[in-house]
């Protein structure tokens, strides 16, 4: 379904005009603003006895009694979670049609193939990497969730990790799972790289971009229903539940506890996001200056994190303290106490480094190496250009990888539970929380905070993005 979805609506958005087009181009990606665990929680209040959907539809019926839908299941979870992760390979499949070359689509239109043949033999083929990729992002996402699970009451990899750990205190059988599932993300990223072969997806330079063509009318509407169904499933109707929900409790939340926790949340995300930005630039400032091939490989070891569930890092990161310690009592005979706070640090920036790095490399990779050379050759070092001449040069991406890492962070879960200290509450920690007490309408403040401030980053985000493209087709 992500991929469908992701799919679909990005070719609309790339090729067609259509009432709503501008507007649904950036309000597709809305639903990532959501974390999987607050949506499916908030539809199941929609759904139950005293929700939106059973009030609306007495009001239909007049009180009569009908079948009540009951959403605690697997299929509902699929096709729920299916509308918070598609915005992953949209946003990557989005640009990759965009940036296809109009000689391509045209050359597969006169040797005889219609619209939907050549979508499907040309255009979709040389967005594979793009479409792989997001669908890949989804799926590490997915694999990560624990909170919609553990409420849904279905078994996953990583809710049976964490009912070993904490449950039954089997330390061993945590790992046992988190080897296991290790394993099974590498064997499918090998998988599809092995089928790919040595296929390379080059994009056309000095050519015409994609063109978009005008839909008649019946073909008008049917794609402003297919754009707005998703934005509609994945975060206009939950926002709004959870704004209902709020006016109704808020004034049982509002408190100093309530703003120290925002407080709390943002200074963690904040800072965690600063350090990933920090060692991603200095790790491709290196590969940058020395591109060795043993240097590239270490770090690419390094950016691995984002393909391994929070729970496993989690484990993993325990496990290591712990037998670190073993070896520090049998050597040495002492112990050393790490902080609770920066094991948490640590970790996010394992989990998350690869997102800033990916960003900021991006950005480098549009300036030229030519100009750390006239700068070295003016006597000017090594810092001193990384400082006043590349990073003002790629702030924009600095920055994006910076919003995109602070929004993972805020929003994460599972490693957060397993790894924050004793009686230590995050925005996110406190949402489940009062989710699994069954005081879903008291959550609701607190996921209402995580929306709105991934909304404000990624309105911005989005801002900037449209900046910096100006900019570039002004210098053009």
């Amino acid at each position: 379904m992500v991929l469908f979805i992701g799919v679909s609506t990005a070719w609309l958005i790339s090729t067609c005009n259509f009432p709503g087009r501008d507007f649904f181009e950036w309000f597709l990606i809305l639903p990532l603003s959501i974390p999987t665990y607050i949506l499916t929680y908030t539809y199941v209040g929609i759904f139950n006895c005293t929700g939106f959907f059973y009030k609306f539809k007495n009001f239909l019926f007049f009180n009569f009694d009908m079948y009540n839908i009951d959403i605690m299941n697997l299929h509902t979870i699929i096709f729920l979670l299916s509308f918070v992760l598609y915005p992953y390979t949209y946003v990557m499949v989005k640009s990759s049609f965009i940036n296809q070359s109009q000689l391509l689509l045209e050359s597969g239109r006169i040797l005889g193939n219609n619209s939907i043949r050549t979508f499907f033999k040309v255009a979709l083929p040389i967005a594979r990497p793009s479409i792989i990729g997001g669908v890949i992002l989804s799926l590490m996402e997915l694999l990560n969730d624990y909170g919609s699970f553990k409420y849904f009451g279905i078994i996953t990899f990583t809710t049976g990790i964490f009912r070993s750990w904490f449950s039954l205190g089997d330390c061993s059988s945590a790992i046992y799972l988190s080897s296991f599932l290790m394993f099974f993300i590498f064997f499918l990223i090998l998988l599809e790289k092995f089928q790919r072969g040595y296929a390379k997806y080059t994009i056309i330079f000095n050519s015409r971009s994609i063109l978009r063509y005008n839909l008649s009318f019946f073909q008008k509407i049917l794609a402003v229903l297919f754009c707005f169904l998703p934005v509609f499933i994945g975060f206009i109707l939950p926002f709004f539940q959870l704004f209902c929900w709020s006016l109704d409790t808020i004034h049982k939340v509002i408190n100093n506890n309530f703003f120290d926790l925002i407080f709390t949340s943002f200074l963690l995300s904040f800072f965690s996001s600063f350090i990933c930005n920090i060692i991603s630039i200095f790790l491709l400032y290196s590969i940058r200056i020395s591109p060795i091939f043993f240097i590239k490989s270490i770090i690419k070891t390094v950016i691995l994190g984002y393909s391994i569930p929070g729970a496993i890092i989690a484990v993993g990161i325990m496990k290591f303290i712990f037998e670190f310690n073993k070896f520090l009592d049998f050597m040495f005979s002492f112990n050393i106490m790490f902080n609770s706070f920066f094991i948490l640090i640590f970790s996010y920036v394992v989990r998350f480094i690869a997102i800033s790095y990916n960003s900021i490399n991006s950005g480098f990779k549009k300036i030229s190496i030519n100009i750390n050379e006239v700068s070295r050759s003016l006597g000017i070092n090594f810092f001193k250009t990384l400082f006043f001449i590349e990073i003002p040069l790629i702030k924009h991406s600095i920055i994006g990888g910076f919003i995109l890492v602070f929004i993972d962070i805020l929003k994460e879960l599972p490693l957060t539970l397993i790894l924050r200290p004793f009686n230590f509450e995050t925005l996110s920690t406190k949402t489940f929380n009062l989710v699994s007490n069954e005081m879903i309408a008291e959550s609701s403040s607190y996921a209402l905070i995580i929306i709105i401030i991934s909304l404000f980053f990624i309105f911005f985000l989005n801002s900037l993005t449209k900046n910096s493209k100006s900019c570039e087709n002004t210098k053009d």
